[in-house]
């Protein structure tokens, strides 16, 4: 029921209904059976909400159906453990049937279950309750502690109408009704405004190349073909974007391109930025930004240090976790671009045209954390770029876009987000969509964005507070727990 609650469906209340129904599962419940009920919970959301990585398996790991099923199974059996500790802890700590349990215990412990996934083996945050809300009342809690908040908001709701329901205390509804209204108010908030003084035009290309065909020696001039065809036709854009990887080659094997690319860009008063693979002289290979045209690095030159370099990398696709062991087991271990160097977390933000971008490539996206710190009192707009065709015609590009638009919200810079085959689009400041491309097809999206002025308040502060709620919210759990041992002792 909980993937109901994401794009594409976005019926946002299941997000609520769903953890009010665990909870009210667990009740009355030992440590060790709220473990399985919870663990199962976990099992039916990411069977459902993440079998989009099966389409990127089967398409390009190379491995028989029967261990690409083994695979995937494995991958959903971990993440359906940290719903399996969220009620094991819950029941083992606060068993009491009190509103203590349901109103702060049950959203402090939900919440160090989403940190601990969101952390451990370079971390998955996806699918956390809080992105489901970018459209409803509770979104707007955003901009002031970022999804954790929403997620938090989310989980005092479903607790508080769960020991509602268990214990009658119809009274109790006033702080679900309490939140919703704080929500609706915080939507007249503007904390930052956009600058109509200084409109950009932007020109995002969708090259809508197939997979199975990218990396192809044969089809590299054709891409890149494809992609000067586009961009010719769009050169009186402040701003040119290719997506993640859109040059099917490593920078040094085309010099002679990137500087006719880097030339044409500045005799039409433009910046081209694109998505490339890079390698060194040390022989390290990362998953780089370029930018070219009109830039504040001067016309083009092959160096590592004026790039931007993905930090957060993608587990088996980016790179191999115990690569000694790994690779010699699957094909699936040995896919394309799999050996890939992680850059700085906080590098320069890309200029491009005389504006400022916060670069986040695919993947980073989904850590706010990460995307936080790269905001300067410069940045005037979040640059993402993806190649979402690994995934087909899945759910996976449409929560992802979901969760682009959570960054505008939260942090009050447009979204600017070039993909290979969709989803491509241009948000605002507040994470509405603006403009996007149908998936799956061959086109340029234009717009016109200004940046916006200010910062809001999750910019400043980020999820500090969160954290120290939570870590005093614990410290009451671990109390109530002992002070309840020794009463039964």
């Amino acid at each position: 029921m909980t993937t109901l609650a994401f794009a594409p469906f976005q019926f946002w209340p299941m997000a609520i209904i769903s953890p009010t129904l665990l909870l009210l599962l667990i009740h009355n419940k030992s440590a060790k059976q709220s473990m399985a009920i919870g663990y199962a919970w976990g099992l039916g959301q990411f069977i459902t909400g993440i079998s989009w990585v099966q389409v990127s398996i089967d398409n390009f790991g190379g491995m028989p159906k029967l261990a690409s099923l083994t695979l995937m199974a494995l991958l959903i059996g971990y993440l359906a453990l940290y719903s399996g500790l969220f009620a094991w802890l819950l029941n083992k700590l606060v068993p009491q049937n009190n509103r203590y349990r349901y109103i702060l215990a049950a959203p402090a412990l939900w919440l160090i279950c989403d940190w601990l996934r969101g952390y451990i083996m370079t971390g998955f945050p996806w699918l956390l309750l809080g992105y489901s809300q970018i459209d409803s009342p509770l979104g707007n809690f955003a901009p002031i502690g970022g999804v954790d908040l929403v997620t938090l908001s989310v989980m005092t709701i479903a607790g508080t109408t769960s020991h509602t329901l268990i214990n009658r205390e119809w009274r109790l509804l006033i702080i679900p009704g309490v939140i919703f209204m704080t929500g609706f108010g915080l939507n007249a908030a503007h904390w930052v405004k956009p600058d109509f003084s200084n409109t950009t035009k932007i020109a995002l290309v969708q090259g809508n190349i197939p997979q199975a065909l990218k990396w192809l020696p044969k089809q590299r001039w054709p891409t890149i073909i494809k992609y000067m065809d586009l961009t010719r036709e769009n050169w009186d854009a402040d701003i040119i974007v290719w997506p993640e990887a859109a040059i099917p080659a490593f920078e040094y094997e085309l010099p002679s391109f990137l500087q006719n690319l880097d030339s044409a860009a500045r005799l039409n008063n433009s910046t081209v930025i694109t998505g490339i693979v890079n390698r060194d002289k040390n022989k390290v290979f990362y998953n780089s930004i370029l930018t070219l045209g009109v830039t504040a690095n001067g016309p083009y030159k092959y160096d590592m240090d004026l790039r931007y370099h993905k930090h957060h990398l993608l587990p088996f696709g980016e790179f191999v976790p115990f690569e000694d062991l790994l690779r010699p087991l699957a094909p699936l271990f040995n896919l394309p671009m799999s050996s890939f160097t992680a850059g700085s977390l906080v590098q320069n933000n890309l200029d491009a045209n005389g504006h400022q971008l916060a670069p986040a490539l695919c993947y980073e996206i989904i850590f706010n954390e990460q995307v936080r710190k790269n905001i300067t009192d410069n940045t005037d707009f979040i640059l993402t770029l993806s190649n979402d065709a690994w995934f087909g015609h899945s759910i996976g590009p449409l929560q992802h876009m979901e969760i682009a638009r959570m960054r505008a919200l939260e942090l009050g810079k447009p979204v600017i987000r070039a993909t290979n085959n969709g989803i491509t689009a241009v948000t605002d400041y507040r994470g509405k969509v603006i403009k996007k491309l149908p998936q799956f097809e061959t086109g340029v999206l234009r717009a016109e964005i200004q940046p916006s002025l200010g910062h809001t308040p999750f910019f400043f502060v980020g999820t500090w507070p969160l954290y120290i709620w939570v870590l005093i919210c614990f410290g009451f759990i671990i109390k109530w727990h002992y002070t309840s041992k020794r009463q039964r002792a």
